[in-house]
């Protein structure tokens, strides 16, 4: 039988999650909390209901028809509990003015593969392939070794967008399946990290120095947010410590703020809501410190 998975999209062509053109598979869970998470839907492992307040009539509808009473309003605004909600979706349903929708489906390993395999042509024209990202991957770990198998079965590049927050057993297993694992790196300073994410970094170093010494391709990547890592001292710490872990490369994502109305809609508060994107022309300095301690760093 295929091993089911929680997926909230599956987006093709995509140019920025690995070589070439891909199809990357977004799965839902994620162990951390980054206050600037892009993705804010991706973090719980169930599947959410999101409301759209722009298009909602205040009927009422919802709250009456929802039968874990998960619905309620909460300073005049309609609020669903991700805790009593289990995803039956009769609040869609009955909802007149269409101002409810979802995020998060099951889909089988063969339903996965067969969306992939649709744009094989592409991944073989231009050095492509499928990218697993999230939330975190890993967090689904038979789902994605079967669906990996599968994969590799076509012939078809695999890379993974990780946290590195993963269990050591998980981890060993699953990384030497990929031809790619694009790292998260995202401070050099633990008190900081948890600050940040929710979690320590200790096991995240751990895991990225394991993944180098077993000559596995890693790219660690450092999302350079404001008034968390994007000090030039900020810079010389994560460099020294991809400097020990023997890292030749990194790539710098620049803050942006793409995922603000998926908090609304989540009706969750955003804590950057009012804080400036960034751009590669903001971190020249930022950059040169990498490369004066003799990593490539590009954007």
């Amino acid at each position: 039988m295929s091993e089911k998975g929680i997926v909230f999209n599956i987006q093709k062509f995509s140019i920025h999650d690995g070589p070439g053109i891909r199809t990357t598979v977004f799965l839902k869970g994620c162990p951390l909390r980054c206050k600037w998470c892009a993705n804010p839907e991706s973090q719980r492992s169930e599947v959410q209901i999101l409301h759209n307040e722009k298009k909602c009539v205040h009927c009422k509808t919802c709250i009456r028809a929802c039968p874990k009473h998960a619905i309620s309003i909460i300073d005049k605004r309609i609020t669903i509990d991700p805790f009593h909600c289990n995803g039956c979706f009769t609040c869609i349903k009955s909802c007149p003015s269409k101002c409810l929708n979802f995020e998060g489906e099951f889909k089988t390993v063969n339903e996965v593969v067969s969306i992939c395999l649709q744009d094989i042509d592409f991944y073989e024209e231009s050095g492509g392939g499928v990218t697993i990202s999230g939330g975190e991957g890993m967090g689904q770990p038979d789902f994605v070794k079967e669906l990996l198998i599968r994969l590799k079965e076509k012939g078809i590049h695999t890379a993974i967008e990780t946290t590195g927050y993963i269990k050591d057993d998980i981890f060993q297993e699953l990384a030497p399946m990929f031809d790619l694992l694009l790292f998260d790196v995202k401070h050099f300073d633990s008190k900081q990290h948890k600050i940040g994410t929710g979690v320590p970094n200790e096991q995240i170093i751990k895991n990225l120095t394991w993944a180098i010494q077993h000559k596995i391709e890693v790219l660690p990547r450092i999302p350079v947010i404001p008034n968390f890592n994007a000090s030039l001292e900020d810079a010389k710490g994560i460099a020294h410590l991809l400097t020990q872990v023997g890292a030749k490369n990194v790539q710098l994502l620049p803050f942006h703020q793409f995922g603000e109305n998926k908090y609304h809609l989540l009706g969750k508060t955003y804590a950057y809501e009012q804080v400036e994107a960034l751009h590669p022309e903001d971190l020249t300095d930022y950059q040169n410190i990498f490369l004066d301690a003799g990593i490539k760093c590009y954007f």
